[in-house]
């Protein structure tokens, strides 16, 4: 966007959450990091040129500059499985102070669906990297993001929103602790190593006392140096339907965009619970129909409510402070960035009057240091009267009067 001044009332959100949406389908509207850069190739031809996806197991949702939010909609909804109609029936929309505001609920975990969960902050430092990485964001963005980030710690250092045990992936291990008798002779199966796959590994070995685990990834080097780090066993890929029929208790954490443990592959096997924190599910939703199968998913696993959350409700209005100073301070930096052509004007204005020999003097043709010291002094009590007072063109004017006679 260069220099032009931003107008924030184009800056926009549109997602679904686990509030309106169950797993099935927000599994409809996720986005995988194919899907994700071949929104960013049809960007441009939609109007857009500024925008990051955030796709977890709780949300979809675009953010981005647009003349109107139905451009950012339509370009999301060229890959998903479902229609934008579906979308827009679920879908929240936010614009403007709104909008900044909501990113910095959901980077602080108070949007999440266990409150306080400190996974998402990852989560949106790896979409908006994406969209970096194809210049998909611009100052405004990047300035936006540095600050959340800077909230999200302040909160996470100087409040208990975050304390205690209770994510996603603890929730799993929770649920496995109060359901099945005799964990220690278990075999438990875990597929997928990726960042929630390896949380949830870490609270098996720390919370459960057991070592009785096998890993899977399609990436064998992921799994097996996890096993390794832990004390665990690893098997390929290859084999996982011969691990899934030995396994009491299966967790799947993968990212595939169909189903990888079905119906079928469950038949006439031993009683077994399998947890999935998949979006899309990567277990098949008809399994539970099979009377020795137990099926959870990360709704299921939401509904704990323990006293580490009744604690962390405690520290929801200090978040909500921290997060308006941070939302002031980034106002005041979007505020001066409005007045920067104004500055530049008036600093180019400023030299030119100095190198025309029509206004030749010893005030003002003091040495070049002294000059651009002399400048720089004037341009930033420009810039300080100007954040109290919008009335550009008398700080112009004034700047100029100011540079001649001083």
């Amino acid at each position: 966007m260069g220099n032009k001044p931003i107008d924030i009332s184009k800056f926009f959100i549109a997602g679904i959450n686990y509030k309106k949406t169950d797993a099935a389908v927000r599994g409809q509207f996720a986005i995988s990091n194919e899907q994700y850069l071949q929104i960013l190739s049809l960007a441009p031809s939609y109007g857009v040129h500024e925008l990051f996806i955030l796709s977890t197991c709780n949300r979809t949702e675009i953010y981005g500059f647009a003349e109107n939010v139905s451009q950012l909609i339509d370009l999301l909804c060229t890959q998903t499985k479902s229609s934008k109609e579906l979308f827009i029936n679920s879908a929240y929309i936010k614009n403007g102070i709104s909008a900044i505001e909501h990113l910095f609920n959901v980077a602080a975990g108070l949007d999440s669906q266990i409150l306080g969960d400190y996974e998402i902050v990852g989560q949106i430092k790896q979409a908006v990297k994406f969209s970096k990485e194809q210049n998909f964001i611009g100052a405004f963005m990047e300035r936006l993001f540095n600050c959340v980030l800077q909230s999200s710690k302040a909160i996470k250092n100087q409040t208990e929103l975050s304390g205690g045990t209770v994510s996603v992936s603890f929730a799993a291990v929770q649920y496995i602790k109060e359901n099945v008798q005799n964990i220690s002779a278990k075999k438990i199966l875990l597929i997928g190593t990726g960042k929630i796959g390896r949380n949830t590994c870490k609270n098996l070995v720390d919370y459960l006392d057991t070592k009785n685990i096998t890993l899977i990834n399609r990436s064998g080097e992921k799994s097996s140096s996890l096993a390794d780090e832990l004390g665990l066993k690893s098997a390929s890929f290859d084999l996982i339907n011969k691990e899934i029929r030995n396994a009491d208790v299966i967790i799947v954490a993968t990212n595939a965009e169909e189903p990888i443990i079905t119906k079928a592959d469950l038949t006439g096997s031993n009683e077994k619970l399998l947890i999935d924190l998949s979006i899309p599910n990567n277990i098949e939703a008809a399994a539970k129909e099979l009377t020795h199968i137990h099926l959870v998913n990360v709704d299921d696993l939401s509904k704990i409510n323990d006293a580490t959350l009744q604690k962390r409700e405690a520290e929801v209005p200090q978040a909500k402070q921290i997060i308006a100073e941070h939302i002031a301070e980034f106002m005041d930096w979007h505020e001066m960035r409005k007045h920067v052509p104004v500055l530049k004007a008036v600093k180019t204005k400023l030299n030119e009057i100095h190198s025309n020999p029509l206004f030749s003097s010893d005030k003002i043709n003091s040495p070049v240091t002294n000059t651009e010291e002399k400048i720089q002094k004037i341009i930033n009590g420009m810039a300080s009267k100007m954040r109290r007072k919008n009335t550009q063109g008398c700080h112009y004017i004034e700047a100029i009067n100011d540079f001649i006679t001083n």
